[in-house]
């Protein structure tokens, strides 16, 4: 059988995990409306600080799964079975810890639950609900690193198939107890089965794609090469501790500073937004193997051209997508939801632009982490943690829920969005930073006349039915695609995506 090539992989498994998180967002928003309307605010509210809880304690996993994915790039380029092997072998020893570590730290938070709820809701089983939300976190960790086996060799796309059929399954099921019964016990019980049964399926499937992962006779790997797996996962514990505090304290500080009620309308807001940044996050996770066998086999020249093309991708993507959720996001929470869970549109402006910030990082996090840099920014994590605790509850107290979230967007435009890319540029394009800053500056600017050209005409269009709601999208979608045609159909990077376009067509 031929050999795919770098941008086949890459295009089937961006095109997979599109359409995963689509059907993700169909079933888990139909799942979140009737869990919404069939359990009383008070759950919804805990079913975000519990996640976010969880989501702390995982940073014991310290970046054990970027490490390990990386050091497998050159194995697999090569043909090294044994080599494999051996990295497969530790990595179960570690993830095995980690689960272990998890489901410790996680019982020695049950004492501070109380601490952790301001106004703690009239919820029964509080403390049970909790320990099944952290069996789920401490199941995710068995058995699924031999998903990253599967990733490394530029397959993501199998382990999203598997992640999409039991999603669906989990979200169908979940949604006829909670129309039947509202029992939220049974309602979390095939939460937990379905994490079970998908990480299973996935294990089963990398031993029948590589059966030399089930060899008992393993080489040790080499002190050299030890010290060196050991050096990235402490670069990566202080990236993972950087993104744990500023992506997975919201709900903590809201909880605690604002009430569980801010919590409620967040976690709302966090399902439509997050929704819409897993569709594309997975998208570029789709070319991570690519990029990785990339930096292995091609010239500095070549990696730079990628990148610039990836850079430009993301603009359009989160671009567009951050003026949309602005204008749309108000109206459809109110239509699905209630009033009661609308944000004020100052607090969305807020997520909106943290949205968009968060998003053009991601083609710089995806070129660091498969060319094997995070060494070198590993202080920038630590920093820009702290500065948003700081400023986040300093904010908090005079300006409510927007001042968490302005802490956010202060802590990655006074870090990360400078810091990576001169990393990147720096270490191994070895070329100035400075021209893409200035595109950056250039993207950000034509972007902002977009949004405005966009508010004008939609603050002339009430939302007082779902066909006003429609012709907000439309105007949204034509004018803002409209308008970065217009801008950007004569750049490089454009036409290189429409040339990797032609020859992909050309080869079905």
């Amino acid at each position: 059988m031929t050999e795919k090539s770098r941008t086949e992989y890459s295009a089937r498994n961006t095109t997979a995990a599109m359409i995963s998180k689509i059907i993700a967002i169909l079933v888990g928003f139909v799942s979140r409306v009737v869990f919404t309307h069939t359990l009383n605010e008070s759950y919804v509210g805990i079913n975000g600080l519990f996640s976010d809880i969880l989501n702390v304690l995982s940073l014991s996993e310290l970046g054990i799964g970027t490490a390990i994915t990386y050091a497998l790039y050159r194995p697999i380029a090569e043909h090294e079975i044994e080599k494999q092997k051996s990295l497969m072998r530790l990595y179960r020893w570690m993830y095995r810890m980690v689960a272990g570590f998890i489901l410790a730290a996680g019982l020695a938070v049950v004492p501070f639950l109380d601490v952790l709820i301001k106004n703690k809701p009239d919820v029964e089983h509080l403390t049970g609900i909790y320990l099944m939300y952290l069996a789920n976190s401490v199941l995710s960790y068995l058995l699924i690193y031999k998903k990253t086996l599967i990733d490394a060799h530029q397959k993501l796309y199998l382990g999203v198939i598997y992640e999409t059929v039991f999603l669906v399954l989990q979200n169908v099921i979940q949604i006829i107890i909670l129309l039947w019964t509202g029992d939220f016990i049974l309602y979390l019980t095939i939460y937990l089965l379905c994490t079970l049964g998908k990480n299973l399926c996935i294990s089963h499937k990398a031993d029948r794609l590589y059966p030399y992962i089930r060899e008992k006779q393993v080489q040790p790997l080499e002190k050299e090469e030890k010290r060196e797996i050991l050096r990235n996962m402490k670069a990566m514990l202080m990236h993972k501790a950087g993104h744990v505090v500023v992506n997975n304290t919201d709900n903590l500080l809201l909880s605690s500073l604002v009430g569980i009620s801010s919590v409620s309308c967040y976690s709302i807001y966090y399902l439509l937004i997050g929704s819409v940044r897993q569709i594309f996050t997975q998208m570029f996770q789709g070319i991570m193997a690519s990029v990785g066998n990339l930096g292995v086999t091609e010239s500095r020249q070549r990696v730079k051209r990628i990148f610039e093309a990836s850079f430009f991708i993301g603009y359009w993507m989160y671009g567009f997508a951050a003026v949309c959720l602005y204008e749309l996001l108000n109206p459809f929470v109110e239509f699905c939801f209630g009033a009661q869970f609308v944000f004020d549109r100052n607090v969305v402006l807020v997520l909106c632009m943290n949205f968009y910030v968060t998003g053009m990082r991601q083609a710089t996090l995806i070129f660091r982490d498969s060319l094997g840099l995070f060494w070198y920014d590993r202080y920038k994590s630590i920093a820009e943690g702290v500065i948003n605790l700081v400023v986040s509850i300093v904010l908090a107290q005079k300006l409510g829920a927007a001042g968490v979230f302005i802490g956010t967007l202060v802590s990655s435009l006074t870090t990360s969005v400078w810091v990576e890319p001169w990393v990147l540029y720096r270490r191994h394009l070895q070329e100035p930073v400075m021209p893409y800053f200035r595109k950056y500056a250039g993207y950000t600017a034509v972007l902002g006349l977009a949004g405005l050209i966009v508010e004008l005409v939609c603050s002339k269009i009430p939302c007082s039915s779902p066909g006003f709601f429609l012709l907000r999208a439309c105007v949204c979608i034509v004018f803002i695609n409209s308008i970065f045609f217009i801008c950007y159909h004569r750049t490089k990077e454009f036409r290189l995506l429409v040339q990797k376009w032609k020859s992909l067509r050309k080869r079905t």
